[in-house]
């Protein structure tokens, strides 16, 4: 198993390597990990220690998405380094809330440049290699990208555009044999939104939203992605996967004065 993830960091991310990693081992598969991060940090160098621990073989590619030179020169280290690649997971994205109004061209384009250029180039690059081993590419979405999410700037147009591009892919690839989908998380508990989270009021605020009961964490995402690589879902390419406990349809739920069973 050969895989590349971006946004390696703990969180999300990571959850990624380490699911893939473990399940690749219960196969009794040595797994390859191409662990991308922007730059080389502790935490990347924490997540590197637990995958080797677990047996696999990882590499750590680092780069700004934003720059186009980067996605297909972390493909070539990788494939420098395994000889191919089975799958690859456009995890890395970046935020950056404000009303449209008065969100600066270059903060859109900084945006628009790592969540979805990034996300192109990384499966252009990979073509190749992907359409060798009938491979898959997932790419992390957001629920911001299928419902309009005020004040966060350029982040939902961006995140629908990679739902969009992956389905684009999906249909252009088919006949290839390389399966693309993209994975929306809801609301998730994460080293970098855990300062939301600190505040138990507003935590139990999210949580009580989720008609599941919680906010999601990083394996509820790995587990989606980890399914939509595998050959369980063979079939299934073009596809965007909503995982948020069942939030964004609870809205109805929301509405003052809704008739209740016996009124």
């Amino acid at each position: 198993m050969r895989t590349l993830v971006t946004g390696s960091s703990p969180g999300i991310g990571g959850a990624i390597c380490l699911k893939l990693t473990k399940d690749a081992v219960a196969r009794g598969e040595t797994p390859h990990i191409a662990a991308c991060e922007l730059r080389e940090t502790e935490a990347l160098g924490d997540l590197v220690r637990d995958l080797r621990a677990l047996g696999a073989e990882v590499i750590t590619p680092t780069g700004d998405l934003g720059d186009p030179d980067v996605p297909a020169r972390l493909i070539d280290e990788t494939l420098e380094v395994f000889g191919g690649l089975d799958s690859i997971v456009g995890n890395a994205g970046i935020a950056g809330p404000a009303p449209l109004a008065e969100l600066e061209i270059d903060r859109w384009d900084r945006l628009f440049n790592v969540n979805v250029r990034g996300n192109w180039l990384l499966a252009k690059a990979g073509y190749s290699a992907l359409q060798a081993s009938k491979g898959s590419f997932v790419a992390i979405a957001s629920m911001s990208g299928m419902h309009a999410h005020r004040n966060m700037g350029a982040y939902g147009p961006s995140k629908a555009a990679v739902i969009s591009l992956c389905a684009t892919l999906a249909q252009e690839w088919a006949a290839d044999g390389i399966r693309v989908n993209t994975v929306s998380p809801g609301m998730i508990r994460t080293p970098l939104t855990e300062a939301v989270y600190r505040d138990n009021a507003t935590a139990q605020d999210r949580a009580d939203l989720v008609p599941m009961g919680r906010v999601g964490i990083g394996i509820d995402i790995a587990n989606v992605v980890a399914f939509l690589l595998g050959p369980d879902a063979g079939y299934m390419t073009g596809q965007n996967v909503l995982v948020d406990g069942g939030f964004v349809d609870s809205l109805y739920g929301h509405i003052p004065g809704l008739p209740r069973s016996g009124e």
